[in-house]
C-alpha cells in the first residue's frame, strides 16, 4: 500500500473529526488531531509536555512555536513514517509555512494531499444550532438528523440534553468569521503548492467518505 500524507481542512462543524476517524481507519494511517495531542501531552513527563501544561494551566493559547515543537515530535514517531492524517493544523499562514518546512525536511511535502471538506455557512449553522449534547455521558444528538428517542433526554443515560454555548447561532457565526479570516487563506496557500482535493461535505458520513476515497484513488 502506498504512503498517504493527508492534511485535512474545513470550517468548524463540517464533520472533519468524523471523517478523519473514518479515513484513518480505512487507510490504516494514524489520525493526528492537535486537540488530542495537547490533551495527551499534559499526561506525559517530558520537558515539552511540562511546557504545554504550564501554558494550559495559565489559560493561555498554545503559541505557534510550541505547536511546531509538538507537531515535529509527533510526526517523527514511528507510526507516521508510512502516512498520517493531520487534523486541526495548520490554522493560519504562519503555521502553513512551518508545516511546509517540516514536511519538506522529511522529503514528503511533494506527496502531501490537502483535503478540504467544504460546507456552506448556513448549513453549518443549521447543523450546530440543532445539536444537543449530554452533559453526563457525552453523547451527541441532532434534532433533525439524529434526534433522541425521548424528547430532549439522552438515549443512553436519560440526562437532559443541552445546547452548548459554542453551538449557539451567534457563537457559530463568530467562529465561522474567524475561520474565513484566519484559516481560509491556508486553502489558497496549499492549493498552489500541494495536491489539493475539495469534497462537498453534505450528506451522510458514509457518503462523504465514499467521495473522499474516490478522489484519493
Amino acid at each position: 500500500m502506498r504512503s498517504r500524507f493527508i492534511v485535512l481542512l474545513g470550517p468548524p462543524g463540517a464533520g472533519k473529526g468524523t471523517q478523519a476517524k473514518m479515513i484513518s481507519e480505512k487507510l490504516k494511517i494514524p489520525h493526528i488531531s492537535t486537540g488530542d495531542i495537547l490533551r495527551e501531552s499534559v499526561k506525559k513527563e517530558t520537558p515539552l509536555s511540562r511546557e504545554v501544561k504550564q501554558v494550559m494551566e495559565r489559560g493561555e493559547l498554545v503559541s505557534d512555536l510550541l505547536l511546531e515543537k509538538i507537531i515535529r515530535e509527533r510526526l517523527n514517531e514511528e507510526d507516521c513514517q508510512e502516512g498520517f492524517l493531520l487534523d486541526g493544523y495548520p490554522r493560519n499562514i504562519s503555521q502553513s509555512e512551518t508545516l511546509k518546512e517540516i514536511l519538506s525536511e522529511k522529503n514528503i511535502f511533494k506527496d502531501v494531499i490537502v483535503l478540504e471538506i467544504s460546507v456552506s455557512d448556513d448549513e453549518i449553522v443549521k447543523r450546530l444550532k440543532n445539536r444537543r449534547s449530554c452533559p453526563e455521558c457525552g453523547m451527541v444528538f441532532n434534532l433533525i438528523t439524529n434526534p433522541p428517542k425521548n424528547d430532549n433526554k439522552c438515549d443512553s443515560c436519560g440526562t437532559d440534553l443541552i445546547l452548548r454555548d459554542d453551538d449557539k447561532e451567534n457563537t457559530v457565526r463568530q467562529r465561522l468569521l474567524v475561520y474565513h479570516q484566519k484559516t481560509e487563506p491556508v486553502l489558497d496557500f496549499f492549493s498552489k503548492s500541494a495536491k489539493f482535493l475539495k469534497i462537498e461535505g453534505t450528506g451522510a458520513p458514509e457518503e462523504i467518505l465514499e467521495k473522499v476515497l474516490e478522489k484519493l484513488n
